[in-house]
């Protein structure tokens, strides 16, 4: 797996599209394909999209897992549309 850089800003900005503008269900949210959801205490965030789950740790870390790299590829052009349609 490949793993690529992007800004945890960008991310966070990601989770927070889709908490507040994504319909929740389960305790997800979900938006344009996008899942979002936390842990119990909110210190841990994930997004997942289709096979990749991306983990937000509290001190500003991040992992991606996900099995295809086309999906991490359509994933951060998701993530590129969402954040400069929020310009």
């Amino acid at each position: 797996m490949k793993n690529n850089n992007v800004a945890l800003s960008d991310l966070l900005q990601v989770f927070n599209l889709v908490t507040t503008k994504g319909s929740k269900t389960e305790g997800n949210y979900e938006f344009q394909g996008i899942k979002a959801w936390h842990d119990f205490d909110g210190y841990t965030c994930f997004l997942g999209y289709k096979d990749l789950t991306l983990t937000l740790l509290f001190h500003g870390r991040y992992t991606f897992d996900f099995q295809q790299q086309e999906t991490m590829d359509l994933f951060l052009s998701k993530v590129n549309k969402l954040l400069v349609a929020e310009l």
